[in-house]
């Protein structure tokens, strides 16, 4: 049994939901598809998420909705006349939207329910799609399918009896299309994953039904090295392993969600990614394990901007019992989480992403109390920071691959304000000043990869 999950960009319009369609009815194994909202159908389109948005914004602050309500049936009712399917299901759609906004007060909650139109409506009209055509398919919420979440809003997590539950979906005598991004709390409340939630529900029902493949169509077939939008024709990855994928993801690779990965992790369900306007390729996948090539120890570079590091010097700060954890209590006194804390014997430095400051003089407020909680003799702060991650299983086999990438860097008059390697050794960081970025990311790609 296979899993298929489908992204915006592949159900953007009915053109692509006959591709899906195609896709779903070509392989016997494709027994479930998880379906995300309609995506942009070109540069300067509205997502149908952000139009479920903008709803919740004007309803929350008493201005007209009913125009945003007609764009959104409009975006559906493209599909469906193409397509053609029956008025009915955007009679259907009318009314949910009309009855969330009608009996939902909550802010938060209704936000919630809002946004899950959009994979819901999408799940139901792909199924009903797929039954015209002469596929037997079912649509199935994920209440019914057994997607049994916690209930803070916006951040669902799965409660692990769900997997009992999911279960059952391999005995489906049909195709079952399922919305993704949503589950429901024990309380019956519509609950969204954060973002990349279809990916996460997919990866959720793979495991929970043991599937031999997850299949993730999106609009590319491979992933690649780096950016294409940084990089000019990067080096495309055939296959990678789970681990490389996270510390990319993690890293601002924006193909697979990283929190996507643990349930297939788990299980070691392989994954491939997977063009929908190019089927027939077999894209990159990822895997427990993989044979490394000696001579390219780097599988790939990824460039994250917008962080901000808090350099903390003190004399013997090396011999003091509990520094860290009280620098770590500090942190989540303030809500903040932080990406790395590279030291020295006298000096501690914590990496944390910039948005976190964002408003109310926050950073003031954590360095006041670091000052008066570890005495510190001097902090030093430098901002808009980037991070370049270079990854590779082969790295842990590979001697020289720092002196490599500093010099590098050096020979380009890039000033390196920081470096950390990861304990598993497939992975080292880099921080650099964001006016190098795109200089650096050039230096360390040009210095792995050919540049044919």
């Amino acid at each position: 049994m296979k899993v298929a999950k489908f992204g915006g960009s592949s159900l953007c319009n009915a053109a692509q939901v006959k591709k899906i369609a195609d896709i779903m009815k070509s392989d016997s194994e494709r027994r479930i598809a998880v379906v995300s909202a309609p995506g942009k159908r070109s540069t300067g389109d509205t997502k149908v998420t952000d139009m479920l948005i903008a709803l919740h914004a004007n309803h929350t602050a008493g201005l007209p909705v009913e125009e945003i309500i007609t764009d959104i049936i409009g975006r559906f009712a493209a599909m469906v006349d193409e397509l053609g399917l029956e008025h009915q299901l955007l009679e259907n759609y009318e009314g949910i939207l009309r009855s969330h906004l009608a009996n939902i007060n909550e802010k938060k909650r209704l936000l919630d329910a809002l946004k899950s139109c959009g994979e819901d409506f999408n799940a139901q009209l792909v199924s009903a799609y797929l039954n015209k055509i002469g596929v037997d398919a079912t649509y199935m919420c994920p209440g019914d399918a057994g997607i049994m979440v916690t209930d803070e809003p916006s951040n669902a997590l799965l409660l692990p009896e769900s997997y009992a539950r999911l279960e059952k979906l391999k005995d489906a005598g049909q195709v079952v299309v399922i919305p993704g991004f949503f589950g429901y709390s024990k309380s019956g409340q519509i609950v969204t994953f954060p973002r990349g939630g279809s990916d996460i529900t997919g990866a959720i029902v793979a495991r929970a039904v043991n599937a031999s493949l997850y299949e993730n169509f999106t609009d590319v077939s491979f992933i690649y090295s780096a950016d294409p939008s940084r990089i000019r024709s990067p080096h495309k990855i055939e296959e990678i392993t789970y681990r490389e994928m996270r510390e990319l993801s993690y890293a601002g690779f924006g193909v697979f969600h990283d929190e996507a990965l643990e349930p297939v992790y788990k299980q070691n369900i392989p994954i491939m990614i997977r063009n929908t306007n190019a089927p027939e390729i077999e894209g990159t996948k990822i895997v427990a394990e993989r044979e490394y090539t000696p001579s390219m120890p780097v599988i790939g570079i990824s460039c994250d901007e917008g962080f901000t590091s808090l350099t903390m010097n003190k004399y013997l700060m090396n011999r003091e019992v509990g520094f860290t954890r009280r620098l770590l209590q500090i942190m989540e006194d303030h809500d903040l989480s932080y990406e790395h804390i590279p030291s020295g014997i006298d000096n501690l430095s914590i990496i944390l992403r910039s948005k976190q400051f964002e408003g109310n003089d926050k950073l003031a407020a954590v360095i006041a109390d670091i000052e008066d909680t570890l005495e510190t003799e001097s902090i030093h702060i430098e901002n808009d920071l980037v991070l370049i991650i270079i990854v590779g299983e082969g790295m842990k086999h590979h001697i020289g691959i720092a002196t490599k990438t500093t010099v590098a860097l050096s020979e380009n008059d890039i000033n390196i304000s920081m470096i950390n390697q990861g304990a598993s050794e497939i992975s080292m960081m880099f921080a650099v000043a964001q006016k190098d970025a795109q200089k650096a990311l050039h230096a360390i790609y040009y210095n792995y990869f050919d540049e044919s």
